[in-house]
């Protein structure tokens, strides 16, 4: 059973994402919050798999408690969104969330997110996948300047080719499958190496790995 957390202001939200969790079957919702702050209280109280995160909340931000919540260990993060990409989900990701879908993505979408960010897999909404992309591939001045993150740090010097090939994937928003299939290895290898990079990076999600892949030119 995959235990997930909500964290939204608004209630009415709140209740219809259990409603609509609840018809998954393997999809247990084992608390709520209303802003940040709670939320990463209820967190490190409750430990869910995943917490679906609003990003727009009074106090305690969605960006800021995304972080808190992934800097500890806590649980995956799945933004979900009423707008589409600014800065507000660009920090989020860039904070550790292993990524988002706006509100009006379909229910089997949602009910899917879940299960893959629960799984280890980075999700992002098909709309706004080719802007993200386009966002990501914009020059960065290695300084601290360019497209929305501050300076580029450099590859660390470890990474073996095997590592560097998984990291061009992640940054192809290749899932744990789709890199066993091209890298012609088990699932359960990619998986290990996936874990490998992000450790090596010094990153917690697979999207700022796929963040990192695209600063360094490889994907």
């Amino acid at each position: 059973m995959i235990r997930v957390l909500l964290a939204d202001d608004h209630a009415a939200i709140r209740a219809g994402l259990r409603m609509l969790l609840a018809t998954a079957g393997d999809i247990e919702v084992i608390g709520e919050a209303g802003d940040g702050a709670v939320a990463v209280a209820n967190a490190r109280a409750l430990r869910p798999d995943v917490v679906l995160m609003d990003v727009r909340m009074p106090g305690t931000d969605g960006v800021t408690a995304t972080r808190q919540i992934v800097e500890e260990g806590l649980a995956e993060v799945l933004v979900l969104t009423t707008f589409d990409l600014d800065e507000y989900v660009f920090g989020a990701l860039r904070a550790g969330a292993a990524g988002f879908l706006l509100k009006t993505a379909e229910a089997t979408a949602l009910v899917d997110a879940v299960r893959h960010v629960a799984a280890g897999d980075g999700v992002v909404a098909p709309e706004v996948t080719r802007r993200l992309i386009a966002e990501l591939a914009q020059p960065r001045d290695r300084n601290g300047g360019g497209n929305r993150g501050g300076p580029v740090r450099p590859l660390p010097a470890d990474l073996t080719p095997r590592e560097l090939d998984v990291l061009a994937g992640l940054g192809g928003g290749l899932s744990n499958a789709e890199l066993a299939t091209e890298l012609m290895i088990s699932e359960a290898t990619a998986k290990t190496h996936v874990s490998r990079v992000l450790a090596k990076l010094g990153v917690t999600s697979r999207v700022q790995a796929a963040i990192a892949a695209r600063d360094a030119g490889l994907a």
